[in-house]
């Protein structure tokens, strides 16, 4: 069964950095599509960024771009999320996730819902 980790969230100030890291069992990442997603509290999860392992493409949500950054290591079998720059809007749950057959675009934009695999999630909290 393939599984999801998530670890790395925690209380951070307002510009301060963490990163996240997914790590993943069962599988190897060269099989999936990972997706970061978030969900502010109150509000739809959305998502953040996601890479597509089969041809290395990348997707940045708005908000986000210019201060996270998605990467991986093979090796560890690990999917990273480096979040710098950090403001209140970032505040949520982080959820990693994977799916065999989505392109970063379907996987990030378009639907959600049916994304295969999920982690539980990791808080992020910015503030003061």
């Amino acid at each position: 069964q393939v599984q999801l980790v998530e670890s790395g969230g925690g209380l951070v100030q307002p510009g301060g950095s963490l990163r996240l890291s997914c790590t993943v069992s069962g599988s190897t990442l060269d099989d999936y599509t990972i997706g970061w997603f978030h969900q502010a509290p109150g509000k739809e999860r959305e998502g953040v960024s996601c890479r597509d392992n089969s041809d290395g493409s990348t997707y940045y949500a708005d908000s986000v771009k210019g201060r996270f950054t998605i990467s991986r290591d093979n090796a560890k079998n690990t999917v990273y999320l480096q979040m710098n720059r950090l403001v209140p809007e970032d505040t949520g749950v982080y959820y990693c996730a994977a799916d065999p057959l989505r392109n970063v675009r379907t996987m990030c934009v378009i639907n959600y819902r049916g994304v295969k695999y999920w982690g539980k999630g990791s808080l992020v909290t910015v503030s003061s």
